[in-house]
């Protein structure tokens, strides 16, 4: 294998990872989600914010990069795992897929005016209007 080829394949599957920040809406009394709650959150199983709230999830489209290091990276899922379960949820009546947004800053905007919405972006703002939770491992 040329010396090119190793290169780029080491830099592809290297992991690079990206800091990535889950966000909620203000409103959501959560002060953090451990993997597994954010796991059930996106992988629709769980609808309700613990107060009873509707949980409203927004995702950025599956081939962004984004996307993709916050599937493996937050919910240690592979994103084509997640768009089995929602394509399962969606055609079988059951519920619905979560909302797609088409940019970092769409993200925030949904985020922080849709009460208990949750998200994900590369970094949010300090200044932003939406809670960054931490998530616990």
């Amino acid at each position: 294998m040329s010396r090119l080829l190793v290169t780029v394949l080491l830099l592809l599957y290297s992991g690079v990872s990206l800091a990535l920040d889950v966000i909620v809406h203000p409103g959501v009394g959560m002060a953090e989600l451990n993997v597994t709650q954010l796991r059930s959150i996106y992988s629709m199983r769980q609808q309700n914010w613990p107060d009873g709230q509707p949980i409203r999830v927004f995702v950025l489209p599956a081939k962004s990069d984004v996307h993709q290091q916050f599937s493996k990276q937050k919910l240690q899922m592979f994103p084509y795992q997640l768009d089995r379960i929602w394509q399962k949820i969606t055609y079988s009546g059951l519920g619905s897929a979560p909302v797609v947004v088409n940019s970092a800053a769409q993200m925030l905007e949904m985020v922080s005016n849709t009460t208990g919405a949750i998200g994900y972006v590369e970094e949010a703002d300090e200044n932003s209007s939406v809670t960054v939770l931490p998530i616990r491992l």
